[in-house]
């Protein structure tokens, strides 16, 4: 018997070439697919308005993300900061939702994702290495979030806020 060279139709219709060319083919066709088709971007979350006032720890809660507008305040160092554009943080399901309408200052001046459900924390007890955590973290807040106002204690009246006021500092 003579050998015979393998023909281009054999070498074609071998399995490794079939397996070979279905996955090109597919891949050719989900390539095409991708230039075609619309990708649906969702709609803007709508803005909403920018809230200036002071408020008690129980006013405060009421800003954790679930209201309905969404809203997601937290509180630190008696500053109180819209969150709400790190919802995906503070917000409900986030990582650091536990702080969500809460005096934050306790939780992360010592590291623990937690914050008291306390009427008012003085959180005069913090070691100087909190204090300066707490200090941090403020100032980080001041870059990126917008201070809403002061959270009060027991006792103390709100300081009235001109519409036209957009200073960032609270004495």
């Amino acid at each position: 018997m003579a050998d015979t060279e393998p023909t281009f139709w054999d070498d074609l219709t071998s399995p490794v070439n079939i397996v070979l060319m279905s996955i090109i083919v597919y891949l050719v066709y989900k390539i095409i697919k991708s230039h075609f088709e619309t990708v649906e971007v969702p709609p803007p979350t709508p803005e909403i308005p920018k809230l200036r006032k002071d408020m008690t720890v129980a006013e405060l809660r009421q800003y954790d993300g679930t209201n309905a507008e969404g809203r997601v305040l937290l509180a630190v160092n008696g500053i109180i900061f819209d969150v709400t554009r790190g919802k995906r943080f503070y917000g409900p399901g986030g990582p650091y939702s536990a702080f969500a309408g809460k005096d934050a200052t306790r939780g992360l001046a010592t590291g623990e994702v937690a914050a008291g459900d306390k009427d008012w924390d003085d959180v005069s007890d913090l070691t100087p290495d909190e204090v300066a955590s707490a200090k941090e973290w403020e100032d980080q807040f001041k870059e990126k979030y917008d201070i809403v106002g002061r959270l009060l204690r027991p006792g103390e009246t709100p300081k009235n806020y001109d519409e036209d006021s957009e200073d960032k500092k609270l004495q």
